[in-house]
């Protein structure tokens, strides 16, 4: 998982197997690998020549407002005392920081990513433009496996959900969401040691309701997020809070 979260995230199963061997010193073929990987769901997809949803990187925007642009990525923690590990999928508004919607489970696949994000929609009231060529939104990932799926495009064309990706080992271009996994990561992942699923989950689900609905934020004004956005979902948002990224 480290390596697959670092300069692995590109590897196929047989330079991950070297990468074992060389940095872990593990006895382990490429098979065994591939195994681990398909029960982690972090296989990456077979390449193909011509794939259905062809990759569109990453681009500046000026962000005005809420529900213009979100960053979505994974994170993994960890069971306390075994090699069990579970992930955390969320995706955040840039605009006004709000963890929009999030999954968390030992196995995360494009399902669960189309899950979270189809909560997320009908939770922030998002309508399907009328115009062929129109978006309802931006929605900007990394590489990994769930993204680069068929399903995921599937999902995206289907409810006008224009997904752009970073380039590799580019985290600075999804910024909001990596600022927030760092702080999951220092004020709940760093603060308790997990021994159940059940018991990360639940805190997990206790930490997200805190930084959505009273966590302060300086660039909001030291207010939350939640607050933010009631605030001046109404009234209009103020030109000084435009975002460009």
């Amino acid at each position: 998982m480290e390596a697959v979260e670092g300069e692995g995230a590109t590897y196929g199963t047989k330079n991950l197997t070297q990468y074992l061997q060389d940095n872990h010193n593990l006895i382990i073929n490429h098979k065994k690998v591939a195994r681990l990987c398909k029960g982690l769901g972090i296989l990456l997809p077979q390449r193909i020549g011509n794939p259905k949803y062809p990759k569109r990187l990453a681009k500046n925007h000026l962000i005005t407002a809420p529900n213009q642009l979100w960053q979505l990525d994974i994170k993994y923690g960890k069971i306390e005392g075994s090699e069990r590990f579970f992930f955390v999928a969320c995706a955040i508004d840039v605009f006004d920081r709000a963890i929009v919607g999030y999954y968390r489970g030992s196995r995360c696949q494009a399902k669960n990513i189309t899950g979270l994000l189809k909560e997320a929609i009908i939770r922030r009231n998002l309508k399907a433009p009328k115009e062929e060529n129109g978006h309802c939104i931006v929605i900007r990932t990394d590489n990994g496996p769930q993204f680069v799926s068929n399903l995921f495009g599937d999902f995206c064309e289907g409810n006008k959900i224009f997904h752009e990706r970073i380039p590799p080992r580019s985290p600075n271009y999804n910024a909001y969401i990596e600022s927030f996994f760092s702080i999951l990561e220092r004020d709940l992942f760093r603060r308790y040691a997990f021994e159940y699923f059940d018991e990360a989950y639940y805190r997990i689900d206790e930490f997200i309701e805190f930084y959505n609905a009273r966590r302060y934020h300086g660039s909001l004004g030291r207010m939350s997020p939640y607050k933010f956005y009631e605030k001046y979902k109404d009234i209009g948002f103020p030109k000084e809070m435009a975002v460009s990224l």
